[in-house]
């Protein structure tokens, strides 16, 4: 279960659809990486090859990466089966 958010945008998406906050192209691919995301348990249950599943290093250490879209992607981390500090960035 997705138990917090670092980027605002995307909570209100997941919570309300309002696409406002994040980019519109991502809507469609975030809704799935959402859903999915918000049911998993770890990282192995989100690790599908086209998402590029990767662990963080530096001072995310302990967080895991997923693609949206071109250098867009979700950071999260989890705790206790729970995913945390769910943000939606350009971090490249």
């Amino acid at each position: 279960m997705i138990r917090s958010f670092r980027h605002k945008g995307l909570e209100r998406f997941f919570l309300q659809g309002s696409r406002k906050g994040i980019q519109p192209k991502h809507a469609a691919r975030l809704r799935i990486q959402l859903a999915v995301l918000n049911n998993a348990k770890s990282a192995a249950d989100v690790a599908l090859a086209s998402w590029r599943l990767h662990p963080l290093t530096g001072k995310l250490v302990g967080h895991f990466s997923i693609a949206v879209d071109e250098n867009w992607r979700l950071t999260f981390k989890f705790n206790s089966g729970d995913v945390e500090l769910l943000n939606y960035q350009d971090y490249h």
